[in-house]
């Protein structure tokens, strides 16, 4: 009798210990709220997954089927892939028109979350039948699958700015002050697992790779897509037809977005934005060619810098949420981002005179961690502009900057690249800048000068004192860390 109370007695002392340990262990736990639980937040982030599903088959897995399976025009191939970039800076005012959106059914941001899901989905499903007319392997003259796939990229691109500005918006306004910067690490991670999963299943599935193939991914693409935002979207925002009333006043764009520039802390934190974006983006599609043709590294080589760069992001994640959790001003840590990515563009040009590929790896890392933590430390900037429930226009804003600046510098660091290493190869820079690094090496240095530039740029917005008052310090565990 007394060994049975004992072992009871144990049992209850062991399941308290559980109660209070287990949210320390468990991924994400403590972003949980009384007013967002886990199950919510973790239903509401499946709009990232969707978004990077939707971001990998546009840059990835169609740029390279267009170019080798299909041969289309390399020119034609970049052009297709630019056009989503054409609704980047429409994302503020998406986001101004969610925050005062008239609907008579009380909801704000679920309308345009549906929208973008409906969006996305139609230039998905039309976007395969358009490319096979474009390769002229339909039935159909080539004109019209050009203007189809224009179209398809059109609709995936204005549907994926809608959805994640409104679903950021969203996730500002469920989610409490104390608790953003851990919501922000959530989102991010699930951005990046969308991303890496679509990447492994599109790669297996066109392994083989056929017209019908390609047909029943890209669709097979388009009703998860739905089907993700559906779930994610599920009683997630509280209706209030008063808010959204018909006959409610609701400002001109103009107006708000001159109410919101009018504070320079907001003017000089697009300005940051936009330079360290353009920073860290220029050399997306340049690091592996770098790998490649400078340090000589197989394709299974320069493959394995993804793993090392989600990483290195991976890593600033978990360190963001917990110093964000626990008070930290969010420009300092963009400013440590920008200050890690100096370090890491130079270990990459130093790899090409040392030919170490290791120290190639070590940089690539690096630039994965400064990243994440200039990404994770601006959005959270952006969130705490909320004013009023007014979150839609800075996270708008936060994202047609963050946007245009990626597609423009990306743009450009491929014009660098060949300008640079087109005059070296004619020896006009030079006996000393003769060889294709040199056009890497102009990338690069462009990268450095820029992160300097945001340093500065950022430099008065770390001193202010309010910005580390905005998160309030709140327990951190392990349920930051990123799953």
């Amino acid at each position: 009798m007394n060994r049975g109370r004992a072992t009871v007695g144990i049992g209850l002392r062991l399941a308290r210990g559980w109660t209070r340990l287990a949210p320390r262990f468990l991924p994400f736990a403590d972003a949980a709220t009384a007013e967002l639980p886990l199950p919510r937040l973790l239903r509401l982030a499946l709009f990232q997954v969707s978004v990077g599903m939707a971001a990998v088959l546009l840059t990835g897995t169609l740029n390279r089927v267009m170019i080798l399976e299909l041969s289309v025009p390399a020119w034609l191939v970049a052009l297709m892939v630019s056009l989503p970039l054409v609704f980047a800076p429409a994302r503020a005012f998406i986001g101004f028109r969610s925050d005062h959106h008239r609907s008579v059914l009380g909801w704000r941001r679920v309308p345009y979350i549906w929208m973008g899901t409906l969006a996305q989905f139609g230039g998905l499903a039309i976007m395969p039948f358009a490319l096979l007319v474009l390769s002229g392997e339909g039935h159909g003259p080539v004109w019209v699958g050009q203007a189809g796939a224009a179209l398809a990229f059109l609709l995936v691109g204005a549907g994926l700015h809608t959805t994640q500005t409104a679903g950021l918006a969203l996730a500002a306004d469920l989610a409490p002050e104390a608790s953003r910067p851990r919501v922000v690490a959530l989102l991010y991670v699930m951005l990046l697992a969308g991303m890496l999963a679509a990447a492994l299943v599109f790669g297996r599935l066109l392994a083989d790779y056929s017209h019908l193939r390609l047909i029943q991914v890209i669709q097979g693409a388009a009703l998860a897509t739905m089907a993700l935002n559906l779930v994610a979207l599920w009683k997630q925002e509280a209706r209030d037809p008063a808010r959204t009333a018909p006959d409610r006043p609701r400002p001109a764009f103009r107006d708000a977005w001159r109410e919101f520039t009018r504070d320079r802390r907001a003017t000089r934190f697009l300005v940051a934005l936009g330079l360290g974006t353009a920073a860290f983006s220029m050399q997306d599609v340049l690091l592996e060619p770098y790998g490649g043709e400078i340090l000589g590294l197989p394709v299974g080589a320069t493959t394995t810098l993804t793993a090392f760069f989600a990483a290195g992001t991976l890593a600033a994640f978990a360190l963001a949420a917990r110093a964000l959790g626990r008070g930290a001003n969010p420009y300092r840590l963009a400013a440590g981002g920008a200050v890690a990515g100096l370090f890491a563009f130079a270990a990459v040009i130093l790899a090409a005179p040392l030919g170490s590929a290791d120290l190639f790896r070590a940089g690539a890392t690096a630039i994965g961690f400064g990243g994440g933590l200039f990404s994770v430390g601006t959005l959270t900037a952006a969130m705490a502009f909320d004013r009023g429930g007014r979150s839609g226009l800075a996270l708008g804003a936060w994202g047609a900057v963050q946007a245009s600046a990626a597609g423009l510098a990306i743009a450009a660091g491929g014009a660098i690249r060949d300008l640079v290493s087109g005059l070296a190869t004619r020896g006009a820079l030079g006996p000393a800048l003769d060889g294709p690094a040199a056009g890497y090496g102009a990338v690069y240095h462009v990268e450095i000068a820029l992160l300097f530039a945001t340093l500065v740029a950022i430099g008065p917005l770390v001193r202010f004192a309010g910005a580390a008052r905005a998160q309030p310090p709140s327990r951190f565990g392990l349920a930051e860390f990123p799953g």
